[in-house]
């Protein structure tokens, strides 16, 4: 079960967030995005404030992003975790999440990169709450840079 002394401040704006305990005493929060309730875990405190931050201080539109999203990748099925389009329905970002006790490391990356291999986004983000990485693929020259900051929707 979670405690809120187990919600650790996170590198990113605070927010306030939708909290209750269920009738079996688990705490969950509220997903805008998924539009429900899910188990509050320490990765999933990292996504829903992650996801605050996109919307309100990166002008992502809620309404082109989705966590969980799935995705099928050799035969299996698999679920990145939040995927953001743009205008047209096409990939745009994806980004992974872990809990914030978990380094990112270079299989982290490995991961979204997998997932990419399907998706095709220009944009891949990968945060523990506390550090956050962006970087910015280009299909013309199969080079890929890392961006000192998250970009704004608009200029992505």
């Amino acid at each position: 079960m979670q405690t809120l002394n187990s919600i650790i401040p996170l590198n990113l704006p605070p927010r306030s967030f939708n909290i209750k305990l269920t009738p079996q005493g688990n705490r969950v929060i509220f997903d805008r995005l998924r539009r429900r309730f899910v188990a509050l875990t320490p990765e999933e405190w990292v996504r829903q404030n992650f996801v605050e931050h996109l919307i309100a201080d990166c002008g992502f539109p809620a309404g082109l992003m989705g966590n969980e999203m799935s995705l099928t990748q050799n035969g299996i099925s698999r679920r990145c975790d939040t995927l953001v389009t743009d205008r047209q329905g096409r990939p745009l970002v994806i980004v992974e999440y872990k809990a914030p006790s978990v380094k990112i490391t270079q299989a982290v990356f490995d991961q979204i990169c997998r997932y990419n291999m399907v998706l095709k986004a220009r944009y891949l983000i990968v945060s523990n709450g506390l550090a956050h990485y962006c970087c910015r693929i280009d299909y013309s020259t199969g080079s890929y840079s890392f961006l000192p900051s998250i970009p704004h929707y608009n200029d992505l």
